[in-house]
């Protein structure tokens, strides 16, 4: 029994196995089938296109034999209007007129008094502090002593010249001695005015971190002054646009924080290319305005491209055919409005708008909404 059931078994697993063998065969039935699905699949999709096709040939050569409901679409109607092109980059506001005070003093000297704090309008030349001045002023005082020794002696000298006493060569080291002491009270002198410190240029004493009694100059201790009048905004402009971007383009600088905008123009272009970035400087000039801050971040718009007059659509309209590219627009005939296709050349595109240089009139209705899918010729509504 238990043989017959095992012969049994042996002869299932070789009908399954036959069976399995004939239907992955290629001229198998159920391959036959499968083959012949897929190419009345294809035929279908043929059948439609074609039917597809010839209807719109149908409704082109005869409106009224449209069986279709009219396709709901949105317009715009098309005018004229001025288009420019950006360059969109980001910049930062720059000053090359920023002064860290400094001394005249040979050495560091200690600070006696100080007139002037963070924040403080200041003028070129203006006295900002004072140090230590108390050995420039012996070396003054010892000066103007030696001085007026050797001048009372020149005194002496010539009186007694004039009585025919004495020589000429002691008239003359006597006179000499008084230029020389002159001579060294002046420098005495000069150097008692380094203990003096003045503004370099005018501005605002951006920081000062110098107090009384520490030495000055140092490295933790300095008076930083900024001129704010002559401000700038810098950025770098990828070498792709070097024919495009000159002294004399146009610029707008927007300020996101300040939530301000300003047009200026590019006062210096760059000539040479980093090799590392690939870019190039440029600069434009700001008005004195005291929001403006040194390394302050600004958003940077370089047109580069402009045309008056022009015809622009959202870029999304524009679409592609075997023929090229075109748009769609509403088309009244016949007291019906019908969707028609225009040829159309590109030019720049900016912010979602295109520019249209040939194809399109002022006046033409521009199918915005609901061109998914329209056929030249279908009969379209804007009314719900």
């Amino acid at each position: 029994m238990i043989k017959a059931k095992h012969i049994l078994l042996a002869a299932s697993l070789i009908v399954l196995a036959s069976c399995g063998t004939k239907d992955s065969n290629s001229n198998s039935p159920l391959a036959q089938k499968k083959a012949k699905l897929e190419q009345l699949k294809k035929q279908q999709d043929d059948l439609n296109k074609q039917i597809t096709d010839l209807q719109a040939e149908i409704i082109t050569l005869d409106p009224s034999a449209n069986p279709e409901k009219a396709k709901l679409v949105a317009v715009q109607k098309l005018g004229e209007a001025d288009f420019s092109h950006y360059i969109n980059l980001q910049g930062k506001v720059y000053t090359s007129n920023i002064a860290y005070v400094a001394s005249r003093s040979p050495q560091p000297l200690q600070v006696k008094a100080l007139y002037v704090k963070q924040g403080d309008v200041v003028r070129k030349g203006q006295l900002l502090l004072t140090l230590d001045n108390s050995l420039a002023q012996k070396s003054v005082d010892q000066a103007k002593t030696q001085l007026k020794y050797a001048q009372d002696l020149y005194t002496r000298r010539t009186n007694l010249w004039k009585d025919n006493i004495g020589t000429e060569v002691d008239l003359t080291t006597a006179k000499n001695n008084v230029d020389q002491a002159q001579h060294g009270l002046d420098q005495a002198e000069e150097q008692l005015n380094f203990s003096n410190v003045y503004a370099d240029i005018s501005g605002v004493a951006d920081e000062v971190t110098i107090h009384v009694g520490e030495t000055f100059p140092s490295q933790v201790g300095y008076i930083k002054i900024v001129n704010t009048t002559d401000l700038k905004v810098t950025t770098q402009v990828p070498e792709n646009y070097l024919g495009k971007v000159n002294v004399g383009s146009k610029v707008q600088i927007v300020f996101p924080d300040l939530n301000d905008s300003l047009m200026s123009t590019i006062s210096v272009a760059g000539k040479v290319i980093d090799p590392n970035s690939r870019t190039f400087p440029i600069e434009a000039k700001l008005p004195s305005n005291a929001i403006y801050k040194p390394n302050q971040l600004a958003f940077v718009r370089i047109m580069d491209y402009s045309a008056q007059g022009t015809i622009t659509v959202p870029v999304n309209t524009l679409q592609t055919d075997e023929n090229g590219k075109y748009v769609l627009v509403a088309s009244m005939e016949n007291g019906k409005m019908y969707a028609r296709k225009k040829r159309v050349e590109v030019g720049e595109m900016y912010n979602n708008q295109l520019e249209i240089k040939s194809g399109l009139s002022a006046g033409d209705m521009l199918i915005t909404d609901g061109y998914q899918n329209l056929y030249d010729g279908q009969l379209i509504t804007t009314a719900s």
